[in-house]
């Protein structure tokens, strides 16, 4: 299933067993992809209606694609259906006057309803790939409204920052009785931090919404990370490090990560990641035509090459 998520509740375990020391924290070095809205002549054109390779193989050209073109819709899923550019909300970046707002109604095949959990994705054009040995990190600032503007709607996600990554571990040779072992498995994967919604509206027993960090993913899967205590902004980063671990990062507030906002660092899905080559945001909604998603704002999103200088942390 696209949306099933195996829990594992020892994030705190997983974040001891590392040591800051092999640490990278996300927003250290030289920036080579970024996006702060401050243009107020910055627009996304849509092209509708968006693709949807993914549920039925079609894709609709042309794509979406922002008019300073480093954003783009996904091929295989499309955009969300309402992207702008907004005044930044309050006790964002000191300075900031643009962000920008995401939010999607039918995510999963244009103009057919599904009532099924569908998700959009929206691409960070980030130009390269990187090895892991130079240290990249992608970071984001995420504005998390008010419970009340919340879709009504409980889910195993509702938001996503991911990044796309390369990685290998151990394969097998051969089949049957006279298999061998050796030999490298290879596998593109996207590992991310998510938003869990549960919502009184359709969860019996429960008095308010309640939201909660999900970190993809650990050695054996996906596993919840902190509740969400409290609106407002929040920033997000991942980094990676040459002996191929995917680090989360979290923290309340816009300020500069540090290591002490650390809350794992994991071997995604047991595989050493070798190339990181993007990052991008995933959008939930329930596909029924009506229940617009949560409104999602982000700023500040960018991405980084470390190459282990940790003195150079330019916003």
């Amino acid at each position: 299933m696209r949306y099933a998520f195996g829990f594992i509740t020892l994030f705190v375990m997983l974040s001891i067993v590392v040591p800051a020391s092999a640490q990278v924290i996300p927003g250290t070095g030289t920036r080579v992809w970024f996006d702060n809205f401050e243009d107020e002549e910055w627009e996304y054109i849509a092209n509708h209606p968006k693709s949807s390779h993914e549920q039925d193989n079609n894709v609709r050209l042309p794509g979406g694609m922002s008019k300073n073109k480093l954003w783009a819709e996904s091929s295989k899923r499309g955009h969300p259906d309402y992207i702008r550019r907004i005044e930044t909300p309050g006790d964002g970046i000191e300075g900031s006057k643009g962000a920008m707002i995401m939010m999607t109604l039918e995510s999963l095949i244009p103009n057919r309803r599904s009532n099924e959990l569908g998700q959009d994705d929206f691409i960070c054009r980030v130009p390269g790939s990187y090895p892991a040995s130079s240290y990249p990190s992608a970071t984001v600032r995420v504005y998390l409204p008010e419970f009340d503007k919340w879709e009504k709607n409980s889910a195993a996600a509702t938001f996503g920052f991911r990044t796309t990554v390369t990685g290998s571990r151990p394969g097998k040779k051969g089949g049957g009785f006279f298999s061998f072992g050796g030999g490298t498995d290879r596998e593109q994967s996207w590992p991310g931090i998510f938003i869990e919604h549960r919502s009184p509206a359709d969860t019996k027993g429960l008095e308010k919404d309640e939201a909660q960090w999900v970190i993809r993913g650990s050695n054996s899967g996906d596993f919840r990370g902190p509740m969400i205590t409290k609106n407002g902004w929040w920033t997000l980063g991942m980094s990676f490090t040459p002996d191929g671990k995917c680090h989360y990062y979290v923290s309340e507030g816009v300020d500069n990560l540090t290591q002490a906002d650390r809350i794992a660092s994991t071997f995604p899905y047991s595989y050493k990641v070798e190339q990181v080559s993007g990052m991008f945001f995933n959008i939930f909604n329930k596909d029924d035509g009506k229940s617009w998603s949560t409104p999602w704002v982000i700023d500040d999103p960018g991405f980084y090459i470390g190459r282990g200088n940790l003195a150079s942390r330019p916003r």
